[in-house]
């Protein structure tokens, strides 16, 4: 899947969990999301486009992603 594609659609997911207050759980809240559904090969595309410098990703879901990439 096209890198632009994921980053989009984990930004949206971020978007949902940035009314959180605590942005600790929020990042939590997003990398159980992308834990649970999606797709193996999506989450290791995400990983590594957070680890070449996560151009486009928001604050919530980069931390969200650093957590993906340390389990």
């Amino acid at each position: 899947m096209r890198i632009e594609r994921l980053v989009s659609m984990a930004n949206d997911i971020g978007n949902f969990f940035n009314s959180e207050p605590d942005k600790t759980v929020a990042a939590a809240g997003v990398a159980n999301h992308l834990r649970r559904f999606w797709d193996p090969r999506m989450r290791t595309q995400i990983v590594e486009h957070y680890r070449e410098g996560g151009e486009g990703l928001e604050p919530i879901v980069r931390a969200a992603v650093e957590l993906i990439s340390r389990s």
